[in-house]
């Protein structure tokens, strides 16, 4: 696991762009770790072989935090600049705070423009991470499965639908639907 790790974190260093990760990477690192404590802790660290468990485990640590720093680093960036991410290179961890950030950022973004025209924003924080969004479909969408695991869709332009916030934001910012203002 330790030449995965490191073979991530060079691709991820050398290039401008998101590498893409298996989708269960941080659960394997976990694993990882977890083995190496386990094992680190039965071996005499005067030996030869303790003292290269114990340099390995410092070394993994170093990669995995930079690893993910610089990971986020570049999901941050790429929200900011309403850049789409396919989550199929990202992690399921990732994939999920991507999903929220986006959804975040839309909110403020939302904010900023009512502000702006002049509305009276509505009703300081939000009791429900977890609403719906009605929005209107502008293209052909196939059926997808919300955040709330239910199926929505398929879709047609024109169609009216409430969605889980996630994937009506994720729909919004891809230019697929609209979102319809409700009282």
């Amino acid at each position: 696991m330790y030449d995965e790790l490191y073979k991530a974190w060079v691709k991820e260093k050398e290039r401008v762009d998101l590498q893409p990760l298996p989708r269960d990477f941080y659960s394997k690192l976990a694993a990882y770790m977890k083995r190496i404590e386990e094992e680190s802790r039965m071996l005499d660290k005067r030996t030869v072989k303790g003292r290269a468990m114990l340099k390995e485990e410092e070394n993994a640590k170093r990669l995995i935090e930079d690893l993910a720093r610089t990971r986020l680093e570049k999901i941050i960036h790429a929200v900011m600049e309403e850049e789409v991410i396919s989550t199929t290179i990202l992690s399921d961890e990732e994939a999920s705070l991507y999903e929220n950030l986006t959804s975040e950022i839309e909110s403020y973004r939302s904010l900023v423009k009512k502000v702006l025209r002049g509305q009276k924003p509505e009703g300081g924080r939000r009791t429900s991470r977890k609403g719906m969004i009605v929005v209107r479909i502008l293209k052909d969408v196939p059926a997808i499965i919300g955040a709330d695991m239910k199926t929505y869709g398929p879709f047609k332009p024109e169609d009216v639908a409430a969605l889980p916030q996630e994937n009506a934001r994720l729909l919004i910012k891809q230019g697929v639907a609209t979102e319809i203002e409700t009282v």
